[in-house]
């Protein structure tokens, strides 16, 4: 947890900051940091799909599933009162990251197969 500050800054205007600015200032920092750990978990989960796809020898992008889950989060976007085009873009931006990951993860299975030896997965991950 962010701990806030226990003086206001004082911004350029020479005036002390409201102290409940500072208080979401605080929200907004352990918010954005749960994020992040989410984000890590999120990754974890789709880096161990990603290496049992390379295993199966399926792509690493899933069209159909792709279109199930924007419809499905621009959908609770708007039922949590979040703009649904920002929340496909948002999903869109993390989604190629792990696509990325996934095409690399297949590359190293290949070479590896060619090689005669897959390299092993790591199941603990």
């Amino acid at each position: 947890m962010v701990q806030p500050f226990d003086e206001a800054p004082v911004p350029e205007t020479g005036r002390a900051l409201p102290p409940e600015i500072l208080e979401l200032r605080s929200t907004i920092d352990n918010i954005d940091a749960a994020l992040v750990h989410l984000l890590a978990e999120r990754f974890r989960a789709t880096e161990r799909v990603g290496q049992l796809k390379a295993t199966d020898g399926l792509p690493p992008a899933d069209p159909q599933r792709d279109r199930q889950q924007i419809d499905r989060l621009k959908t609770i976007a708007s039922g949590a009162g979040l703009d649904p085009q920002f929340a496909e873009e948002f999903r869109h931006f993390i989604v190629s990251e792990v696509i990325r990951h996934h095409e690399r993860i297949a590359a190293e299975h290949e070479a590896g197969r060619r090689a005669g030896n897959a390299p092993p997965l790591d199941t603990y991950s």
